[in-house]
């Protein structure tokens, strides 16, 4: 948890780790979301929850580093969730058009649709090498967040234009739940939000390339 414990700005803000059994704190019903069903998100409430501070994690004042520094890292993490939606987005939609005939061939064989299977391979591989050089930088113990949020960014976008794209090749098919594409675009549009929405980190790459502000 994130409080306030000074007057400063940024650097007024501390870190806990609260017990789930804290007096005084509880969790609202889980929120029904459309996808993201392995991972359950709801409300907490504090109610008059006090914390000593030898739950402080790191020292007073560092709660909003530690934030970034989290987020940093969960960017990547997203980036690479993002890569993982498409490419099983891209292997369904290979299979199904391998196998789906129209005017006696496969549909795979008409240029439109290679087209479009093309461009969803190309975003895939580079979105890989994207997040992937981010996080040897971030192994290196080099300065990372640019190119956490440039992977962020690029892989989700991807994501998104790639299992729409699937659900596309995949016709009406695609369109129902006996087909895994349905759930790879309702599973891709979340990972545009969570660790900073996409014009978030557009935001953070601007600022990294206009370099620190003055005055």
């Amino acid at each position: 948890m994130l409080a306030r414990t000074g007057p400063e700005r940024t650097r007024g803000i501390s870190a806990f780790l609260v017990p789930a059994d804290t007096p005084g704190l509880s969790a609202a019903a889980p929120e029904h979301k459309m996808g993201m069903a392995g991972s359950p998100t709801a409300q907490i409430h504090l109610d008059g929850v006090r914390v000593p501070d030898a739950r402080r994690i790191g020292e007073e004042g560092q709660g909003f580093a530690i934030a970034l520094s989290a987020l940093d890292a969960g960017r990547l993490g997203i980036a690479a969730c993002a890569v993982g939606v498409a490419q099983a987005a891209l292997d369904e939609a290979l299979a199904y058009t391998a196998q789906r005939r129209q005017f006696g061939r496969p549909i795979a064989d008409f240029q439109g649709l290679r087209f479009m299977l093309a461009d969803m391979a190309t975003q895939i591989e580079a979105g890989r090498a994207l997040y992937l050089s981010a996080a040897r930088l971030r192994d290196a113990g080099r300065p990372f967040s640019k190119q956490a949020a440039m992977a962020k960014l690029f892989c989700t976008d991807a994501a998104m234009r790639i299992t729409t794209d699937a659900v596309q090749l995949l016709g009406g098919y695609g369109y129902t739940v006996d087909f895994p594409v349905e759930r790879y675009m309702r599973e891709a549009k979340v990972l545009q939000i969570v660790e900073g929405t996409n014009q978030i980190q557009r935001v953070v790459i601007a600022r990294a390339l206009a370099g620190p502000e003055t005055g």
